[in-house]
């Protein structure tokens, strides 16, 4: 009798350790940290950029603050209802997904269900909310692609039909997007497709024969359209026409110039006062430079760089597991998060041509914002799999 009581805590005490662990691991605490920050800064920055927009067109000075918040919020009770969806029944969804892609860039041009604005065509009006179809795209390719490199990995390594046969979706896709016109979704998908194929060991010769041809097709796409080829040259001088062509760009250097190291405070932009268009969307972060200076900047890109390496590390954790669907989610999420967040940081600093693209987390947008925590719970729930896979190693092979 005194044995097995002796022997009883030895038995006990693992499972309260393992219950212990799980609410310790079932969230990376550093991708946390970073999501949060982005999203509160966020927040703070829209409701510093729109003000001045807000009160012009409603009224009421916090009015995208308030929706803001509100998207926030829905995006996070979304999050939170996807962490307790296995990755399993989303590899299932894939094909399904794509298709519902297809659908959706569709009704994008029926008649009375699209909405245009500013010369595109990209969302679909549901009452009080307009659905932005791109940004739920971007998501539902990398669930696809996930899938089908899962499955399809060794046709990926060894054939061209194997490497080529998913492009041939996301040619489908890139067709309905360039009718929008939505250059920049495109561009977004196509490089975080074949990041994730790279990532999976597709050839080199099929990835030098594949950018060969996009790149002969977008030189001809820029030469038969002088307003295409415009605006990809623009950036490089935009003081040659600030008053035209140049006008968004140098406005936004003129943001990063006057905010220096610390800013000129918050609230204290001159540039978001109808001089920056679109200064609480696209070009965010030009007034977030200049309301709180380098200093806030520069942080704002290592959070961003912190996610993404986070991401490749939750990844290449799940491959190594082997738990190669797991491990293409981790990835493409990374690839897409840090692209994007390149390609907006870019046009605001005049390093890249201007694209139509939101900053992840921060820029002003119910679509965006929504898929983006998702996307983020996705990566949340890849890292909790990988750490109940290692639990029951731990603990000689047992589940619990």
């Amino acid at each position: 009798m005194t044995q097995q009581a002796t022997q009883l805590p030895l038995q006990i005490q693992p499972r309260r350790l393992a219950r212990s662990e799980r609410r310790v691991l079932i969230l990376d605490q550093t991708l946390l940290v970073a999501v949060v920050m982005l999203l509160a800064l966020g927040l703070v920055m829209v409701g510093s950029a729109s003000t001045s927009i807000a009160e012009r067109q409603t009224g009421h000075a916090f009015y995208y603050l308030w929706r803001q918040l509100a998207y926030i919020g829905v995006g996070l009770g979304l999050a939170g209802a996807v962490l307790f969806v296995p990755l399993r029944i989303w590899e299932k969804l894939g094909l399904g997904l794509i298709l519902t892609s297809v659908l959706l860039l569709v009704l994008v041009f029926i008649p009375g269900l699209g909405r245009e604005v500013n010369g595109s065509l990209r969302w679909i009006h549901l009452g009080p909310v307009n659905l932005q179809v791109s940004e739920f795209v971007k998501l539902f390719m990398i669930l696809y692609l996930a899938g089908y490199l899962d499955r399809h990995t060794e046709a990926v390594q060894a054939s061209a039909a194997g490497f080529l046969r998913p492009l041939v979706l996301f040619l489908l896709l890139a067709v309905l997007l360039l009718l929008q016109p939505d250059y920049g979704a495109v561009a977004v998908i196509f490089m975080t497709a074949l990041g994730m194929m790279w990532l999976g060991g597709a050839r080199m010769l099929q990835f030098l024969l594949l950018l060969l041809s996009v790149s002969g097709a977008l030189v001809v796409l820029a030469l038969v359209s002088p307003y295409r080829m415009e605006r990809l040259t623009t950036f490089l001088n935009p003081w040659a026409d600030p008053f035209d062509s140049g006008f968004q760009l140098t406005q936004a250097l003129i943001a990063f110039g006057r905010g220096e190291w610390l800013g000129v405070g918050l609230g204290g932009s001159v540039q978001k006062l109808f001089y920056l268009p679109e200064a609480h969307t696209d070009f965010l972060f030009a007034v977030l430079a200049e309301e709180l200076g380098l200093v806030t900047a520069v942080l704002v890109i290592g959070l961003f760089l912190l996610i993404v390496l986070r991401a490749l590390a939750i990844g290449r954790h799940a491959e190594q597991r082997e738990m190669p669907y797991q491990a293409f989610v981790a990835y493409g999420v990374g690839i897409w998060v840090g692209l994007q967040a390149f390609i907006n940081l870019g046009v605001n600093m005049g390093i890249l041509p201007t694209k139509g693209l939101t900053l992840p987390l921060m820029s002003y947008g119910g679509s965006s914002m929504v898929v983006m925590c998702i996307a983020i719970a996705l990566l949340l729930r890849v890292d909790f799999e990988v750490h109940r896979h290692d639990r029951p190693l731990q603990r000689g092979g047992r589940k619990w």
